[in-house]
């Protein structure tokens, strides 16, 4: 089973929220750097990188869990992301960006799941 993660867009699209996490950061007080700063940017990396690590794994059930880990890890950048808001860190149009893309990769992972579930079962 093991594959390419290139290929699929949830991994694409993941790469894409990392990418806007670290540019909404840079704008967050240097008192932030290890703390909120970090938190995000470790989560948002976590993403992407659980998709690919499944998707190099033996088997499906390995996959899926991989995936949960990653649905984890964007649940944990969109509570981050409330934060930030609240405290009024960085522009408010980076963090929508980032809360937009981080539904859609939300979306996307709870689907590929279902649909390895449903395979499993099937």
């Amino acid at each position: 089973m093991p594959q390419d993660f290139h290929d699929l867009t949830v991994w694409q699209r993941a790469i894409d929220l990392t990418v806007c996490i670290y540019k909404l950061t840079r704008g967050f007080p240097k008192e932030e750097l290890y703390g909120l700063v970090s938190q995000l940017r470790r989560a948002s990396i976590s993403v992407a990188s659980n998709i690919a690590e499944g998707r190099g794994r033996l088997n499906r059930g390995e996959f899926r869990q991989f995936l949960g880990i990653a649905l984890g890890s964007v649940f944990e950048i969109k509570t981050q992301l409330i934060v930030a808001r609240k405290l009024e860190m960085g522009k408010q149009a980076e963090i929508d960006e980032a809360a937009s893309l981080g539904e859609e990769v939300s979306k996307m992972l709870t689907s590929l799941i279902h649909t390895l579930e449903s395979e499993a079962k099937g």
